[in-house]
């Protein structure tokens, strides 16, 4: 079949792109005939090489904007995109053809839903975060910082500042959902939607039309198997992520302080130099590649996954549980589901310090960390998220959304 893969970007700037574009070309390797639409470049080279089309607008994001209010008109209605992916799918053959949306919230805007729309191609959404449902993306409050249960675009939710920057922003994206819902017809086209934990789809399942056709579809991670960890003292408790308040890191730095464990920090954020000056006895070891993140993992105790929101389906801590790594994880968010409580890792109690500071307790017990460390590392390579995995589910889906039937949720 011909896959039209639309999304913000045309090169690797987060898990949402790395996923399309792996994604793309493990379809085209397998027969598939695959073109990329993306506003935004560069163009990854690799794609060409892999025999991925690729049609990129070369617009600008709001990072690289020269003006912020000529964005602010993109963001809400990005008519060129419109109009170019209108171009795009009226070339196609309906015989074969499928268009599969990754997103569009950075820079595409919801205008791209009405080409889709009208082309009457069959179409499937990966739900990568919230944006479909809730303005702000996250459902999540951030200059309180808690989750955010109100319906999205109610009063209570438009008067409510629930941006990361301003209130004025907030409205913004009040604007932008409101052109989503009434005039791009974008959820008409997102009849069958991919999600990727229960989580997602237990949150947006309310705000969806009640035809909504779910699929689910775990993210593919990229590790091969080491085997069990060797014996030997387990190392420390590492964090891994971007450091903004959101991913709840002052949390685990905080009850490793009250317990006197070794904290480990890899990434790097907003809120670096805060946590720095904070928490001077911890380890901040900046951004790391994924190979040396992985390296870092196997090295250590036990991740510690502290997020304070919903997240999708945080691969980072699949990647633990692969490299034989127990992790701790919060149980607001939907790296709970690949936990299983008292086996490969522990759960606790969002937010509370004092819950997260036991749990370091507990894993400082060399026998509790080996042998969660051995069920981590057996009960991920029992059925591991691989790429080959991930398509022969896509294959699955798309098959069912040609014929517009449901399928079984994966095991």
């Amino acid at each position: 079949m011909h896959v039209i893969i639309v999304l913000d970007y045309a090169h690797v700037n987060g898990g949402q792109a790395k996923v399309a574009l792996d994604s793309a070309k493990g379809l085209v390797a397998r027969g598939h005939r695959v073109t990329l639409f993306a506003a935004v470049g560069p163009v990854d080279p690799t794609l060409a090489a892999a025999g991925v089309g690729v049609v990129c607008l070369d617009q600008a994001d709001v990072h690289t904007t020269g003006s912020k209010l000529a964005f602010a008109v993109q963001a809400i209605w990005n008519a060129k995109a419109a109009s170019a992916l209108g171009e795009l799918l009226a070339s196609c053959d309906p015989a074969d053809t499928l268009v599969h949306v990754h997103g569009w919230a950075k820079a595409l805007s919801p205008a791209i839903g009405r080409p889709i729309a009208g082309s009457g191609l069959p179409s499937v959404y990966t739900m990568h975060e919230f944006f479909l449902v809730c303005p702000n993306g996250g459902f999540y409050l951030y200059p309180r910082g808690e989750i955010c249960r109100l319906a999205p675009m109610s009063a209570a939710c438009i008067g409510t500042n629930c941006d990361s920057r301003s209130y004025p922003r907030k409205l913004f994206r009040v604007a932008r959902q409101a052109g989503l819902n009434h005039a791009s017809r974008l959820k008409e086209t997102a009849r069958h939607v991919i999600t990727i934990s229960r989580l997602q789809y237990d949150v947006t399942r309310p705000y969806m039309p009640a035809g909504t056709v779910w699929h689910r579809v775990d993210n593919p991670i990229e590790a091969d198997d080491p085997g069990p960890k060797p014996q030997g003292p387990p190392g420390p408790f590492l964090y891994v992520g971007r450091l903004s308040p959101e991913k709840g890191v002052a949390l685990f730095l905080e009850a490793a302080r009250r317990t006197g464990i070794e904290a480990h920090v890899a990434g790097d954020g907003p809120s670096a130099d805060e946590l720095r000056a904070a928490y001077p006895e911890a380890k901040f070891l900046g951004w790391k590649n994924g190979a040396e993140v992985r390296a870092l993992m196997r090295q250590s105790r036990a991740l510690v996954f502290p997020s304070v929101w919903y997240e999708g389906q945080p691969l980072t801590v699949y990647e633990a549980l692969a490299m034989g790594t127990p992790v701790i994880v919060s149980d607001a968010c939907a790296g709970r589901e690949a936990v299983e409580d008292g086996v490969n890792g522990r759960h606790f109690a969002s937010q509370d310090v004092d819950a997260l500071a036991a749990r370091l307790v507990e894993l400082s017990d060399d026998a509790v960390a080996r042998a969660m460390s051995d069920a981590a590392h057996a009960r991920y390579w029992t059925a591991p998220l691989s790429l080959q995995r991930h398509l022969d589910r896509l294959e699955e889906v798309y098959a069912a959304v040609r014929a517009d039937r449901p399928v079984p949720a994966a095991a």
